[in-house]
């Protein structure tokens, strides 16, 4: 048998959450723009903006 016929990568039928390694150390941060409190996967850095999930979306940058 052919194992590489068959590998189709990732982990389906697996419900790991994430594809390598186990889960993520999450920090406490203030969003900048509403100033809820939420939780990152790293550790925040003074003078960079966090910002929480609702208000992520208004500051990302366009895909071209």
């Amino acid at each position: 048998m052919n194992d590489r016929n068959n590998y189709r990568g990732g982990s389906r039928g697996q419900d790991s959450g994430r594809s390598f390694g186990g889960p993520r150390e999450m920090h406490k941060a203030t969003c900048a723009d509403c100033g809820k409190e939420c939780d990152v996967p790293f550790k925040p850095t003074e003078g960079r903006p966090v910002y929480c999930n609702e208000c992520f979306p208004k500051h990302r940058k366009p895909r071209y």
